[in-house]
């Protein structure tokens, strides 16, 4: 069975082999023990946390192999964006310039450093392992950390955004980088990538340019990235685009990949979640497939579930169900449809 919960320090070796296998651009899962050490540390510290409103807190969730005891994916969520350090995105916005004696009027898409974005919580860090893509484990690997959100709201703003990565070619290489990025820093697309999940992408974000890059004079192949999806990204994109999220005017400032949108009350798994009581010892016939979670805070577990669900009735979970949720009978739950 896999089970969704907090990551603890001892999982720190195979979470830097998670780092190792995952896509470029993901700069919250740096393949750095240090770092990954202090990300795991300042996780523990978040779930420990009494939280009356948003803060600087992080929660870090893996996906464990029960029967393996093996790590085999992972995925964050940052209670308020800018927080600590500034937040930066690229505005894709249209400029309207006029020429009353020529009676013209012409609009150009610009793209503009921002810190618009700031203050909303963000998700990141998503990664599972090849085989399991597109299977029902990824959408425990995203999805739960919606169910946490709808089970404490308070920690967590009004608004929920994630950056998709963008395209980048087999070797690397990001056209969008090229034509913009790579003016301002004499590095390949991968090693500034490296360089913010070791550091901080305020560094880099902070010597791009200042003033609107008016699109049509960028290179067409550059042009083409604006708000498209890395394929790898494309599952990470798709799950929450069924929960409700959309894109925006926003994107990636590195790569140039889209950014996702949504208000806490419009997403699926947090509007539409329903809570239950456990019963124990009693067989299923099973009428659907869940994603199941407590609704623990440092316990927090979730998992996926074939159970039989009725509006208003106690929910029966096999004795293997109720050892991974941490639950016995009577503890509530919280559950939404696959």
């Amino acid at each position: 069975m896999l089970v969704l919960r907090p990551v603890e320090l001892t999982d720190l070796p195979q979470l830097q082999q998670l780092a190792r296998d995952s896509l470029v651009g993901v700069t919250s899962l740096p393949d750095d023990t240090e770092r990954l050490r202090r990300k795991i540390v300042d996780s523990c510290a978040s779930f420990e946390k009494g939280v009356e409103e948003h803060g600087p807190e992080n929660y870090f969730f893996v996906l464990e192999d029960l029967t393996a005891r093996r790590l085999v994916g992972c995925s964050e969520i940052l209670a308020t964006a800018g927080f600590n350090e500034p937040f930066y995105s690229l505005r894709n916005r249209h400029f309207t310039s006029a020429s009353r004696e020529l009676n013209i009027e012409h609009g150009v898409p610009a793209l503009s450093l921002c810190q618009d974005l700031k203050d909303h919580t963000l998700l990141r860090g998503f990664h599972i392992d090849a085989p399991l893509v597109r299977t029902a484990f990824s959408e425990l690997l995203s999805r739960a950390r919606l169910l946490f959100i709808a089970a404490h709201p308070q920690r967590f703003a009004e608004a929920v955004i994630t950056e998709i990565v963008g395209y980048s070619s087999a070797d690397g290489q990001s056209p969008f980088w090229d034509a913009l990025g790579k003016h301002f820093f004499n590095l390949p697309y991968a090693e500034a990538e490296r360089l913010c999940g070791l550091e901080t992408r305020t560094f880099l974000a902070e010597l791009m340019p200042q003033y609107p890059i008016y699109v049509p004079m960028l290179p067409q192949a550059a042009q083409a990235c604006i708000g498209r999806i890395h394929p790898d990204g494309q599952e990470a994109f798709d799950i929450l685009e069924r929960e409700g999220f959309e894109t925006n005017s926003y994107i990636d400032l590195f790569d140039g990949g889209p950014t996702l949108y949504a208000r806490a009350s419009n997403v699926l798994s947090i509007a539409q979640s329903v809570t239950a009581t456990v019963q124990t010892g009693s067989s299923i016939d099973a009428r659907g497939r869940y994603l199941v979670s407590n609704d623990a805070l440092k316990g927090y577990r979730a998992i996926v579930a074939e159970l039989d669900v009725q509006t208003g009735q106690p929910v029966g979970l096999s004795a293997a169900m109720c050892v991974a949720l941490n639950v016995t009978d009577g503890s509530p739950i919280r559950l939404i449809a696959l």
